[in-house]
């Protein structure tokens, strides 16, 4: 029997029972108003709580397929996007930050087949993500032997300085919790890059609450002596692979990638 791999999904699948149970219970006490009580003012407003909850959870299934795996595979070519940005001959060590069920991973692993990687994740209860996923999934695909995962905080990452010749992350900056200026998350992943080596880092960096002016961030990061990066916000309007539905502030909004050589 083939084993499948699980790379997860953005809009988890507890999250999509929750909407749809709770979608029955707005409906019952919907009807049992009406029947029972027969209160007007409440019978319609629990009525309305009842469309709103079904056309969320109808959304969140529909986001749901976009970003699935061989379904919508928006995700897969979010991922694309960024590994063609990562200016790097493939050859040495690469750091896939916050890796979740290493899709991210296996795309990097097959697209430089001579990488040694190295994918962290903190893999906490509110994900549903987990390393022995991520080994299973590298089994899978046939990558395990040139990949090895480890827990860690992308905060504070448990290695030297310089060394990586590579850098990845896709979404995962803005939820380090350990951090609370995410501009801080970057210069951690820069500092484990060595000298000339490339990274790759997709975020929600257009969201000024969150990073400020970006503009200005790339300038200091110049200054503090990173040799070449580019930054291109608001991906979502520029990517054919997202389609609009998905850009709303809750979903994606902000999108932005840095990329270059240190």
């Amino acid at each position: 029997m083939n084993e499948k791999t699980n790379y997860g999904n953005w809009v988890p699948e507890k999250a999509l029972y929750l909407l749809f149970a709770l979608a029955a219970v707005f409906l019952t006490i919907t009807v049992l108003l009406r029947g029972l009580v027969q209160i007007p003012v409440l019978t319609i407003i629990m009525g309305v709580v009842f469309v709103m909850t079904v056309i969320m959870a109808v959304y969140m299934l529909v986001c749901h397929e976009t970003f699935a795996f061989g379904k919508g595979n928006m995700i897969a070519e979010v991922h694309r996007h960024l590994v063609e940005h990562l200016e790097w001959n493939g050859e040495g060590t690469l750091l896939d930050i916050g890796c979740g069920a290493a899709a991210l991973t296996v795309r990097c692993a097959k697209t430089f087949p001579k990488a040694q990687i190295t994918a962290m994740d903190y893999w906490g209860a509110e994900w549903n993500y987990a390393k022995e996923q991520c080994e299973k999934n590298a089994r899978i695909e046939g990558i395990s032997d040139r990949v090895t995962f480890q827990k860690g905080d992308a905060a504070k990452l448990d290695f030297a300085d310089e060394t990586f010749d590579a850098a990845v992350s896709n979404f995962v900056f803005h939820e380090v919790h350990s951090a609370k200026d995410k501009r801080d998350v970057v210069r951690e992943a820069l500092r484990v890059v060595k000298k000339g080596g490339a990274f790759s880092f997709q975020d929600m960096f257009s969201q000024e609450a969150l990073y400020g002016d970006m503009d200005a961030f790339v300038k200091q990061l110049k200054a503090e002596g990173i040799s070449e990066i580019h930054y291109i916000g608001n991906l979502e309007k520029k990517l054919d692979a997202i389609p609009g539905y998905v850009t709303t502030p809750w979903m994606i909004s902000g999108m932005g990638i840095i990329y270059g050589k240190k």
